[in-house]
C-alpha cells in the first residue's frame, strides 16, 4: 500500500471518529427534548467523551503496555461501529449516556492508534500532524453540520446509523493497512509530571488551553440553545450550519507557519489570537442571529491560532519527555472541554445568556494578563 492511500485511510477515520464525537452537539434541544431532560443533562453527551480524553493519556499508559496499533484500532472501531448503532435504538437518557461513555472510552484509543501510524512516517512527522489536527477540525465540522441535516430530513436516530455504516468502512480500510508498530503509550509517572510543572512555562501553557477550551467548547455546546430561544422555529440543518465557522481551524492549522512568520514571535501570536477570541465571545451578546453565525468563524480564528501555536511551543520547549509533556497537554485541554460542556450549561440555566458570556470574558482578560505578564519566561519564543 502506498503512502499517500494509508494517509488518506488514516484520514477518513479521523474524520468519521471526530463526526460521532460531535454528532450530538448540534441535536442537544431535540435530545433534551426527546428524552425529556434539562440542558445541563444532554450538555454531558460531549461532556463524558471529553472527559475520558482527558484521562486516557494516563489510563491507557498503564493499562496497555505494549499492544499493537492496528489491534488497537480493529478493536475500537468494530465496538464503535456497535455502540453507534445502539444510540439509534435507545429511548431513555440513561442508556444513551451509558453508551456514550462506552464511547468516549474507545475513542482516545483510535486517536492514539491514528497518531502512531502517522508518526511513524519519520520523513513527513511534521506534515503528517498538520494533516491531522486539520482531519480533526474537518471531522469536527462535518459531524456537526451533517447531523444537523440528516436529523431534520430522516430523524436523529439516522445520524447514528449512518455514522455506524461509515465507521463499517473505515474497519474494512485498516483492515488492510501494513502496520505492526506497537502504539506509543506514555505511562506517566508522578515525579515526571512534578518536574514538568516545576517549569513555569508549562503551568502557563496548560492554564491558557484548559481556559481557552474551557471557553470554546462551553460557548459552542449551549449556543444551539441560544439560537432556539432567539428563534424557536430554527430547524437541526440551520443549527448544524452554525458550525461551518469550524473550518476556519483547517486554513489556520496548514498555515500557522506564516501566521507566526507574520507576527515574529510565538507569544505575540498567542496574545493576537487572544485578543480575537475574546472580542469575538463579547460579539455573542448579540440578539441577531445571523451575526451569531458570522462570529463563530471569528471566534474559531482565535481558537485555533492560539491551540496550534501552543502545542507547537509545548513540544519544542523540552526535547526530551516529549510524550509525557504533549500528553499532559492534552489532559489539560480537554479537562477545560469537559468542566466548559458543564459549567457553563449550569450558569445559562440558571442566571441567563449575557451572564454566561460575562463568565466567559472574565476568564479570557484573566488568561491575557496572566500571559502578558509571564511573557519573559518565554525569552527564546518573544
Amino acid at each position: 500500500m502506498t503512502r499517500k492511500s494509508k494517509l488518506i485511510i488514516i484520514v477518513y477515520t479521523i474524520t468519521i471518529l471526530l463526526s460521532v464525537m460531535y454528532a450530538t452537539q448540534p441535536l442537544q434541544p431535540l435530545l433534551a427534548k426527546e428524552f425529556d431532560v434539562s440542558m445541563t443533562k444532554a450538555s454531558t453527551f460531549t461532556a463524558v467523551i471529553m472527559l475520558f480524553l482527558a484521562i486516557s493519556p494516563i489510563i491507557y499508559g498503564y493499562i496497555l503496555e505494549s499492544v499493537k496499533t492496528k489491534t488497537v484500532l480493529k478493536i475500537a472501531l468494530i465496538t464503535l461501529l456497535i455502540t453507534n448503532f445502539a444510540l439509534s435504538l435507545a429511548n431513555s437518557y440513561e442508556v444513551f449516556l451509558t453508551i456514550r461513555t462506552i464511547e468516549a472510552i474507545v475513542i482516545p484509543a483510535i486517536l492514539t492508534g491514528a497518531m502512531t501510524i502517522l508518526a511513524k512516517d519519520k520523513e513527513n512527522t511534521k506534515l503528517n500532524m498538520s494533516i491531522y489536527v486539520a482531519a480533526t477540525v474537518f471531522g469536527g465540522m462535518v459531524g456537526r453540520v451533517f447531523s444537523g441535516f440528516i436529523a431534520e430530513e430522516f430523524g436523529w436516530r439516522i445520524v447514528f446509523i449512518s455514522l455506524s455504516f461509515a465507521l463499517l468502512l473505515a474497519y474494512y480500510l485498516i483492515s488492510k493497512i501494513e502496520f505492526r508498530g506497537d502504539a506509543e503509550l506514555v505511562k506517566p509517572k508522578m515525579l515526571d509530571i512534578v518536574h514538568i510543572l516545576k517549569d513555569k512555562r508549562y503551568i502557563v501553557i496548560y492554564t491558557l488551553m484548559f481556559i481557552v477550551f474551557f471557553v470554546f467548547a462551553g460557548l459552542l455546546n449551549i449556543l444551539p440553545f441560544r439560537i432556539k430561544e432567539l428563534l424557536p422555529n430554527t430547524s437541526e440543518t440551520q443549527i448544524g450550519l452554525l458550525y461551518l465557522g469550524y473550518g476556519m481551524g483547517i486554513i489556520i492549522s496548514l498555515t500557522i507557519h506564516k501566521i507566526i512568520n507574520f507576527f515574529k514571535k510565538e507569544i505575540r501570536t498567542i496574545v493576537t489570537g487572544l485578543s480575537i477570541f475574546l472580542i469575538s465571545t463579547l460579539m455573542f451578546l448579540s440578539t441577531n442571529a445571523l451575526i451569531l453565525f458570522s462570529v463563530v468563524f471569528i471566534f474559531c480564528v482565535g481558537m485555533f491560532t492560539i491551540h496550534t501555536v501552543s502545542t507547537r511551543l509545548a513540544n519544542s520547549l523540552k526535547a526530551s519527555q516529549r510524550g509525557l509533556t504533549s500528553g499532559m497537554y492534552l489532559s489539560f485541554y480537554y479537562i477545560g472541554g469537559a468542566v466548559g460542556s458543564i459549567i457553563p450549561a449550569i450558569v445559562y440555566d440558571k442566571f441567563g445568556w449575557n451572564m454566561t458570556i460575562l463568565l466567559f470574558a472574565t476568564l479570557l482578560v484573566f488568561i491575557m494578563f496572566f500571559i502578558l505578564l509571564s511573557r519573559k519566561l518565554f525569552k527564546a519564543y518573544n
